[in-house]
C-alpha cells in the first residue's frame, strides 16, 4: 500500500442511533450518528412506525380521500 493516501482507521469508534442505541463498530470517523438501527427497525422489530415529514402523511390521506369520494360520485351519477 502506498503511504499516506489511507484515512485513519478508528477501530473503537462510536455508532449512535436516535433510539439511544450505542454499538461500537470500525470505521474511518470517530463518531457516527444514524436515525434508525436494527434495534429499532420496523423490519427487525416487526411495529410499523410511520416518520411523517413535514405532514405528508396527512397530505396524501386527504388526496386519497378526496380522490375516493370523487370516483364514488362519478358511479352513482352514471346509474
Amino acid at each position: 500500500m502506498k503511504a499516506d493516501i489511507h484515512p485513519t482507521y478508528y477501530s473503537n469508534s462510536t455508532f449512535t442511533c436516535a433510539c439511544g442505541a450505542v454499538y461500537p463498530i470500525g470505521s474511518t470517523k470517530e463518531k457516527v450518528s444514524v436515525e434508525i438501527c436494527s434495534n429499532c427497525h420496523p423490519f427487525y422489530t416487526g411495529t410499523e412506525k410511520v416518520l411523517d415529514a413535514a405532514g405528508r402523511v396527512d397530505k396524501f390521506n386527504s388526496r386519497r380521500a378526496a380522490a375516493g369520494t370523487a370516483t364514488k360520485a362519478k358511479k352513482v351519477s352514471k346509474k
